[in-house]
């Protein structure tokens, strides 16, 4: 799958969760039938990807066991794979991960960037399949209290920095590894807004970035009704697509999306347009520190992360 990392064209995953507590479309695909049906719609409209998941990482969900999350997600990757689907495994957990390869995933998504399992390194590395590598400080039950930051760009571009070191030097190849800022994980709204306005300053990283805000609350919060009530989550998908194309704009090579349908119409429009590119520079916030070359052309923070 070194082709779909290297990709020209944005990569759109589109989300399916197979849980009965995620934040958005927990439960409504619960069985087996209705996974892999929805599995095969998201292909249908236009998804590269389908990130299964099996366990829910919405702010102050519970862990569940490796077994049923394993159980959750190996028999909807088997269906989906025979249906000619590409699939990525959306888990932190090694021995899920290493199942799911098994089963016909072809990309691992690790939100915990390989900070929740030191195994999950050598598993990807002996497999050979990309890795998305997430911005990552805890597990959902204490993500709110860890949601502090200097400068959260350069916060998050330093942690991520470091991520990526400790891949590579687990023998994970540098064209193998994708980044992503983690919106939403141990981070505010206005964390999440400098994020996605600071984009270049993660791409310097010079790594492919996957950007997932679908239906995030800080959407839900931006377009509150007059009463201060957040927007439904199935109300967000417009706020989402317009979120996902300033990305790609700004030189994402990927979204994470329950909406495919809706982003690759925007897409298209984009590329109609020839595909304009978005200035993504800081303005009244400190710029990034100077970079130098690292292993594999990799790119780390002078004096290394904090």
């Amino acid at each position: 799958m070194t082709d779909l990392v290297r990709a020209a064209a944005p990569v759109v995953m589109g989300v399916l969760n197979v849980t009965p507590d995620s934040f958005s479309d927990g439960g409504r695909y619960a069985d087996l039938g209705s996974a892999v049906g929805h599995g095969v719609r998201l292909r249908a409209d236009g998804a590269h990807l389908v990130d299964v998941g099996g366990e829910s990482t919405r702010p102050g969900s519970d862990r569940v066991p490796a077994r049923i999350e394993a159980g959750r997600v190996v028999p909807v990757i088997r269906e989906l794979t025979a249906a000619g689907v590409p699939v990525s495994i959306d888990t932190t957990r090694a021995r899920v991960a290493e199942a799911a390869l098994a089963a016909g995933a072809v990309v691992v998504n690790d939100v915990s960037g390989g900070l929740a399992d030191p195994d999950m390194a050598r598993v990807v590395r002996d497999a050979g399949c990309p890795w998305v590598l997430m911005h990552w400080r805890g597990h959902s039950r204490e993500m709110g209290e860890l949601a502090r930051y200097t400068d959260v760009v350069a916060d998050v571009r330093a942690e991520l920095s470091h991520r990526v070191d400790e891949a590579l030097r687990a023998g994970v190849a540098a064209d193998r590894i994708v980044v992503d800022p983690g919106l939403g994980f141990a981070k505010t709204a206005a964390h999440n807004w400098a994020l996605s306005s600071r984009l270049s300053e993660l791409l310097d990283l010079g790594f492919p970035l996957l950007f997932a805000s679908s239906r995030k609350s800080y959407l839900g919060r931006l377009l509150a009704g007059p009463d201060g009530t957040p927007r439904p989550t199935d109300d967000r998908d417009v706020a989402t697509v317009a979120t996902s194309l300033l990305a790609v704009a700004a030189g994402a090579w990927g979204v994470r999306v329950h909406d495919v349908r809706g982003t690759v119409d925007a897409l298209a429009v984009w590329r109609a347009t020839g595909a304009p590119r978005l200035a993504c520079a800081p303005t009244d916030s400190a710029r990034p520190a100077p970079v130098k070359a690292g292993r594999a052309g990799h790119t780390t923070e002078q004096g290394g992360p904090r």
